[in-house]
């Protein structure tokens, strides 16, 4: 079974474009003209990283990373 991770989509003015990244996997990021574009290329590098692991023996780390609810302040 695949983690499901977190995914962070936001506009970058330095790149002029939509960035994708998944917290618990600091070095899996992607960017796209769209969100919902930078969000689909950062899912196509997820799922090399992992079939990548799992061909070298390498565990598959659980998803742990968690936004702040809406009204909580992240300490």
């Amino acid at each position: 079974m695949i983690p499901r991770y977190h995914i962070n989509v936001f506009w970058s003015d330095e790149d002029d474009c939509w960035i994708a990244d998944i917290p618990d996997r600091r070095s899996c990021s992607a960017h796209g003209e769209t969100p919902h574009e930078a969000a689909a290329e950062v899912e196509v590098a997820m799922a090399g990283w992992i079939e990548v692991a799992r061909d070298n023996g390498m565990s598959i780390p659980e998803a742990t990373y968690r936004p702040p609810s809406p009204g909580r302040i992240a300490a």
